[in-house]
């Protein structure tokens, strides 16, 4: 990997991981919400991308300086443009309804024979997928305990990602990858790869953003990836010094710098 202080290229769209990424022990430091602003201000479009449930997405649509927030790790994406909230999602209602119901009796399964384990708080306005605490408002999980909790959904034919503090469980063939390219598809008309590389970049922090580090040849991570490196086989191309919030206002400067 590479120091972002290497980074030369102008980028006009940047999808951003939140947890760990935006925030720093937990919180929006002052530094990267203001990074944010200033990313707007210099005509970079910004679309967080996080696991993080439909309610909170709908605030972040609305209220913060962004084109649009991709919420689920892919369920869906909401655009609060011209005054006008626009919903897309990747399944469809009928199949999200009886994915819950499967999701319930996988939930029921993991408090029951994983000590410790916990619903995330905010899973009461989650949409599509079921959200497991493992250090967020709980003593943290061991690893062995958040394998088993992964190996639980897995038995179940369910996807499992564990972000920097949750594991995600869903039905369905979406993940943050593929509704970022429709996003792109549908808002900027955008489906040439190439074009794509060239103009769009993401900032990530944890396991479940691999796809993202995967596909994106502009891919950041903010430091604190470093304990999660030996997990995943694709890793970002450019790292920040610092943690969170503060690798995340490091990474903007640098693309304020090259605009």
């Amino acid at each position: 990997m590479k120091s972002i202080f290497e980074f030369k290229k102008s980028i006009s769209i940047l999808f951003t991981d939140i947890d760990d990424t935006l925030t720093l022990n937990g919180k929006l430091n002052s530094e990267s919400y203001q990074a944010l602003w200033r990313l707007q201000e210099k005509k970079i479009d910004i679309i967080p991308i996080t696991g993080r449930p439909a309610g909170w997405c709908e605030m972040i649509a609305r209220f913060w300086p962004v084109k649009g927030v991709i919420g689920e790790n892919g369920a869906f994406y909401f655009s609060h443009q011209d005054g006008k909230m626009k919903r897309v999602y990747f399944n469809s209602q009928a199949a999200s309804e009886i994915h819950l119901k499967k999701l319930k009796k996988i939930k029921n399964e993991i408090l029951k024979k994983v000590p410790g384990s916990a619903v995330s708080s905010d899973q009461f306005c989650r949409m599509h997928d079921l959200a497991i605490d493992f250090c967020e408002d709980v003593k943290p999980l061991t690893k062995k305990n958040i394998a088993s909790i992964i190996s639980i959904f897995e038995k179940h034919g369910a996807t499992a990602k564990a972000s920097s503090i949750h594991i995600n469980g869903w039905f369905g063939e979406f993940n943050k990858l593929k509704m970022a390219l429709k996003f792109l598809k549908n808002e900027y008309s955008l489906t040439s790869s190439k074009k794509i590389q060239d103009i769009c970049a993401f900032v990530g922090d944890s396991p479940n953003d691999e796809p993202m580090f995967e596909y994106f040849e502009n891919s950041f991570a903010v430091s604190n990836i470093k304990e999660f490196l030996n997990q995943i086989k694709n890793h970002p191309n450019y790292l920040s010094e610092k943690k969170g919030g503060l690798g995340f206002s490091e990474i903007a400067k640098v693309l304020i710098k090259n605009k």
